[in-house]
């Protein structure tokens, strides 16, 4: 009995334990949702978070060469043949060894930097390129949740197509039952009943072919967001709501906010400075240096004992190391115009870049006004074309009308409803082109 109640308490805290993240499974994933998501679990977006650091590091490493060099060294060496130089004593060559067996040496060397262009101009760089990092991580952060966004609507614009399709085979079955009594009864053909079994048959294929899309993209929308492809997600479908009037337009765009721009200008900026270093390489630079050794020798490998035999001395240097560039070959030379190809090309890219951006609102203004007025027309089409297909099915059902008629106002039907819900696709898709236009991308999540 004992042993009974055991095994259900474990079953009821194991039911505990697995619940709550069954019910954070369910919950709808809306846009917002979707985009918060991403800008965490994004690959892309995590890397460029890691770039920003690296970034601190690169200008801390460049730092480090206007900063004080110190460095030391120990040497030991064993003369196996003591070196002797000859020496005249009143006319009498004698020769005379110098050093002993065994020499010690062990010293300090300081270098700092008092005048370097080269370096000055480095550190200058190095806190451009980390506010370079730092909008390379925005402009990415915006890619990603445009990304998101469009993927997100066109899995909820394939998921109202299928629900169109459900509603038609539901419709077709309708039609199937009844046509199935009439030919019992013998007042329809054969031909009829093929027919139908046919039309119905396509649509089930249809079906099959729309849930497979919906699931591939539900996996394209989950690999954007950074979530693993084998979570279950469930969309809402109030997310694609009704269209009825444009947003407000304007004449031009302030490109001044784009990241886009202000990446472009960071680069100006670290173009510059590399043309200003390269300049540097004609300016002389001036060091501080010293440097403190102190060395022992000894004709036996006495140097640890306390009665050693070593004789041991110091000697230090304070000094200024000023290099002076006379002629390298020209290489400053082409160097420094090679960095000025360089900025003249990014002049163009500017040029191209800002077009370019120009050309996207303009065309996101272009589509969102056609695809207002596709879906106005499309809706009415629509319920027209609703109407129709339940006249025709009366008329079919009083024998007014034949079922070719019924089959095709039926196409017409679903044709009709599909354009609608593409309509609303390309409108979400130009409304975020419009909003990330106008540097807003990032109101999807507020």
């Amino acid at each position: 009995m004992l042993k009974i109640n055991m095994v259900k308490l474990l079953v009821i805290l194991l039911t505990v334990a697995v619940l709550p993240k069954v019910v954070v499974a369910q919950q709808p994933l809306t846009l917002k949702d979707a985009l918060t998501f991403a800008l965490q679990q994004n690959t892309k977006v995590r890397k460029s978070k890691l770039d920003i650091e690296g970034g601190r590091y690169k200008v801390q490493e460049v730092r480090a060469q206007a900063l004080p060099q110190l460095s030391g060294n120990v040497g030991l060496t064993y003369n196996a043949i003591i070196g002797q130089q000859v020496v005249d004593f009143g006319g009498q060559l004698q020769t005379l060894k110098f050093g002993q067996k065994w020499n010690s040496t062990a010293g300090l060397q300081l270098s700092q930097q008092l005048f370097n262009q080269q370096v000055f101009t480095g550190l200058q760089a190095a806190r451009s390129s980390e506010e370079y990092y730092n909008l390379t991580s925005q402009l990415t952060e915006e890619q990603i949740l445009e990304l998101v966004a469009n993927n997100y609507y066109q899995v909820l614009v394939n998921r109202e197509q299928l629900n169109v399709i459900d509603k038609n085979i539901k419709n077709v079955k309708v039609i199937e039952k009844i046509i199935n009594n009439q030919y019992e009864n013998g007042l329809a053909k054969k031909i009829d009943v093929d027919r139908i079994k046919v039309n119905l048959t396509n649509l089930e294929t249809q079906r099959e072919q729309t849930l497979n899309a919906i699931t591939q993209l539900e996996n394209q929308l989950k690999f954007s967001m950074g979530m693993p492809v084998n979570n279950e997600i469930i969309l809402p479908a109030t997310e694609l709501t009704e269209v009825t009037q444009l947003p407000v337009f304007t004449d031009s765009i302030s490109l001044a906010n784009r990241t886009e721009i202000k990446l472009l200008n960071n680069q100006d900026k670290l173009l510059s400075l590399q043309r200003k270093a390269y300049v540097a390489e004609y300016y002389p630079s001036l060091a501080l240096t010293g440097n403190y050794t102190y060395s022992s020798q000894s004709n036996s490998f006495d140097f640890l004992t306390t009665n050693a035999s070593a004789i041991g001395f110091g000697s230090s240097a304070i000094g200024l190391t000023l290099k002076v560039p006379i002629f390298n070959g020209f290489l400053t030379r082409s160097k420094v115009r090679q960095a000025d190809v360089d900025i003249a090309k990014a002049k163009e890219d500017r040029k191209e870049t800002t077009n370019s951006l120009n050309l996207a609102y303009e065309n996101a203004k272009i589509q969102l006004r056609n695809s207002l007025n596709t879906i106005k027309a499309q809706k009415k089409n629509a319920e027209l074309a609703d109407e129709i297909y339940r006249s025709t099915q009366n008329n079919y059902n009083n024998g007014l009308a034949t079922l070719t008629d019924l089959l095709d106002t039926e196409s017409s039907l679903t044709e009709a409803q599909n354009s609608y819900t593409q309509a609303l696709l390309n409108y979400k898709i130009a409304e975020i082109q419009l909003i990330k236009s106008n540097g807003n991308i990032k109101s999807l999540i507020q």
